[in-house]
This record gives C-alpha cells, structure tokens and sequence, in this order.
C-alpha cells in the first residue's frame, strides 16, 4: 500500500482509523488525500495529519489508485453520483459501507471499474480488528489482495462471498457490543463476591484476551479449549451448568442471527 496513491472518502471514525493504520504502515502523507462533509473540519482534520484534506469528492478521486468509500450508507448514493465521471476502471474502489452491496456501487458508477466491498469492527482503531471482504462482478485476485493489505494493517482480514457479509455484520462487526456486555457482566460478578471494581474489570478483560489468543494460536476447538479448564467435580462445571440454565449460549446465538437479519433488510430495503 506504501505505493498506492489513496483516497478516503469520508473522514469519520472507521476512515480516520483506515488512513491513520495507513500512515503508521508507511503510507507517504502526500499519497493520501481525503474528504470530509462540512469545510469547518478541513484544517482541523488535515493538521492532524499533514495530509490534503477537502471537501471536494471529484478532486480527491482524481488520480488516486484507491478510492475508500467510508461515507454512511445512506449517503453513498450522493457520493458516487458526484464521482462517478472521474471514476475509472483503472481504479479500485474499497467501500466500508455497511449493508452497501457491491453492485449497487457498480450500477451508480455504470462502468467496469472493480469494487471490494468491507466489514471492519472497531477494534481496528487499536490494530486488532477484524474484516471481512468480498469481491465485486469486476474486481481480480490482485485487487483483492491490494484491499486486504489495507486492512491487515489495522488487524485480521478474511475473504467471504458477498451472501455472507450480512452474517458477518451480525458477527464480527457487531461482536464487540457483545463482548463488551459479556465483559461488564464478568466485572460485576467480581463486584459481587468481593473485588474491587478496577481489578474485577482487569482480570475480565485479559481473561477474555488470553483465552481469545489461545483460540487463535492454537486453531483448537473453542469446546476443547473448554474442556480442558474444566476439572472434574471443579468449580468450573458449576459455572458452566448456571451458563446454560441462563441460556447464555442460544442467547448469544439469537443475537447474530437478528443482527445478520437486520443488516439484510438495511441492504435490500
């Protein structure tokens, strides 16, 4: 990416943390022009960085090899029909718009020009997200492989085809709310039987670390990895047995398939 010359469409949260991964992974800052909405925020924004930014979308494209379309979804329609004629096939367009299918992108633009379509999380914002991408009618492997070198800048990336990314949405993208709750609960227990608040918070939180690197290094089975902190006659079994009377797990299952739903009737009207 250090070669591409980019654009970033849309300077909020998740294309601030794209272009700030980038410069950190050795992005020149005069490879970089982005966008923003309102001109108030054009000096604010571009003195952080000591990169271009404006708030004209037609100049930003202009020459770009990469164009990351990081506006709200409900604003993507605008945005491609103001770029539209100086968008090129030679050009990769990576959107992050939630629940924006990549032929939508392709119709508006009514060229040949190649999309990949993205699902970060927030924790892209400390480089430990995750994101998942798929690919446009016209978009190559190399193409591809260009947008996923962005993103594993900021974290893990997979490749999924396009009828997976609202069960992606209801996983990944909304998985850390989840796990945000599950981390509260965890503290508050230990508020219950006796820890202080600060470090009932720090034993949750890099428990759910530890064991979530376990998973990773290892590619063992999540139950396996359970069973083996779980002793006979433990005290751990007992915890699991008031999990499952809570229904913890159908709970947590219920919630990614309404999210995965949601995210399809956000994309399909």
């Amino acid at each position: 990416m250090t070669h591409q010359r980019v654009a970033v469409l849309g300077l909020g949260k998740i294309g601030s943390i794209l272009l700030e991964g980038l410069l950190k992974g050795g992005l020149p800052p005069e490879q970089a022009v982005a966008t923003v909405r309102h001109p108030e925020r054009t000096r604010s924004q571009g003195a952080a960085r000591a990169v271009r930014v404006g708030t004209d979308n037609r100049a930003a494209v202009r020459g770009a090899d990469v164009i990351l379309v990081a506006v709200k979804p409900q604003n993507v329609r605008e945005l491609l029909e103001e770029i539209r004629t100086e968008v090129t096939p030679s050009q990769l367009i990576i959107s992050v718009a939630a629940s924006v299918p990549t032929r939508y992108i392709e119709d508006i633009l009514g060229t040949e020009t190649p999309v990949v379509r993205a699902m970060p999380n927030t924790p892209c914002a400390l480089g430990c997200g995750m994101t998942a991408l798929c690919k446009g009618k016209f978009a190559d492997a190399r193409q591809v492989e260009t947008a996923c070198a962005l993103f594993n800048i900021v974290g893990k990336t997979v490749v999924v085809d396009e009828k997976h990314m609202d069960a992606v949405t209801g996983l990944s993208a909304s998985g850390p709310a989840y796990i945000y709750i599950i981390l509260e609960s965890l503290a508050e227990a230990g508020v219950k039987v006796g820890l202080p608040r600060d470090v009932a918070t720090l034993l949750a939180a890099q428990t759910t670390l530890g064991a979530a690197t376990v998973v990773l290094e290892t590619g063992d089975h999540p139950a396996l990895l359970k069973d083996a902190v779980t002793t006979p006659a433990g005290c751990t079994i007992d915890g699991i047995m008031e999990l499952e009377e809570g229904k913890l797990r159908v709970t947590l299952i219920k919630a990614v398939v309404k999210a995965a739903q949601r995210a399809k009737e956000l994309a399909y009207g």
